[in-house]
This record gives structure tokens, C-alpha cells and sequence, in this order.
């Protein structure tokens, strides 16, 4: 995978995991390419995707700042739920029935909770 999704990977854990709260000043790009002995712009290009998937948000001469949660909780919920129906459909395309997919679900779920 190309290093930039990795970096955007690495971040929104760090964010949903708590471990980054909302209004966290992060490093600058520089010094995050450095830190990580990448190319800035593969960070500046991560910062960008993060920022519009709101993850992150830009303050102008300033950096780059965590952003409060229900600003990205709101667009990761669709991408999560638009992922689930993709596999849903598959699931319907390989002729698994509806009882069995729920009880999968549900499993998952329980065993997500319990995590």
C-alpha cells in the first residue's frame, strides 16, 4: 500500500482510539517527514485527505489541528455503512441466506463489543 494511506491509516486510529483528542496540534509536515524519514509530500498529501474527510482540520499559519469527532464520526458511519451494503450484496450474489447473514452480523457485532 502506498506510504500515504498508511500514515492516513496510522492517524485516524490514533484519533478514533481517543489517543489524539479533538484540537491536538499534530506535527508540522516537515517535521513529521522527518520524524518518519518520508517524503513531506506524502505527508502534506495524507494532511490533505485527512482534512477532507474531516479528520483534521487546517488552521492557516498556525498547522494542522484534530478535529472534534462528530465531524468525522458523521462521514466514517457512511463510508463503514456504504462498505456493509457492498458486502451485503455479495453476501445476497453468493446465495447465503438472510438468516444467516444476520446471525454473522450479529455475532461480529457481539464479538466487537466484547473487544
Amino acid at each position: 500500500r502506498p506510504i500515504y494511506e498508511q500514515v492516513i491509516e496510522r492517524l485516524q486510529n490514533l484519533i478514533v482510539r481517543g489517543v489524539l483528542v479533538p484540537d491536538t496540534k499534530l506535527p508540522s509536515v516537515r517535521n513529521l517527514a522527518i520524524e518518519l524519514s518520508i517524503n513531506p509530500n506524502t505527508i502534506q498529501r495524507a494532511y490533505t485527505e485527512l482534512e477532507r474527510t474531516g479528520f483534521i482540520y487546517t488552521v492557516k499559519g498556525k498547522g494542522n489541528y484534530v478535529a472534534e469527532d462528530q465531524i468525522w464520526r458523521g462521514t466514517e458511519k457512511k463510508n463503514v455503512m456504504n462498505d456493509l451494503e457492498k458486502s451485503v450484496q455479495q453476501v445476497i450474489a453468493l446465495g447465503v441466506s438472510e438468516e444467516e447473514t444476520k446471525k454473522f452480523i450479529e455475532e461480529a457485532y457481539r464479538k466487537g463489543r466484547e473487544a
